[in-house]
């Protein structure tokens, strides 16, 4: 099984033998609920689905999404990536890193963010 690495600044922080999570968020304004799907693969890190809860600043629903138990569901249309980078600040409610359902604040994988310009990154490790 791959593994997914969670690091700070390249360094690994935390490797998890998944091969599929869920990144969950709260935009830090309008706070409304985002959720993307990921697949763990050799090529990177696949986008699978996605969904959001409304509309706001910067946070436009996609043309083909469909509204289903109180969110908009799409299907993202993008390449693997090789590396995911998530910025992160001290007071800003962080980033959930879901795993069969199970739901974990980021900074209980990789520590609280101590710095305005804190990022954490994620690849499947071994292909960065």
């Amino acid at each position: 099984m791959l593994l997914l690495c969670l690091g700070l600044a390249g360094a690994v922080q935390a490797q998890l033998p998944v091969s599929a999570f869920t990144l969950a968020w709260d935009h830090s304004v309008e706070k409304i609920r985002w959720e993307e799907d990921y697949r763990v693969s050799e090529q990177g890190l696949r986008l699978e689905q996605a969904r959001i809860r409304g509309s706001g600043a910067g946070m436009e629903i996609p043309a083909d999404a469909v509204l289903h138990d109180g969110f908009w569901h799409y299907t993202p249309h993008l390449p693997p990536l090789p590396l995911l980078r998530l910025g992160r600040a001290p007071g800003i409610e962080d980033y959930e890193l879901c795993v069969d359902g199970h739901c974990r604040a980021m900074g209980a994988w990789i520590g609280p963010p101590e710095s305005p310009a804190a990022a954490v990154e994620l690849w499947v490790c071994g292909d960065r």
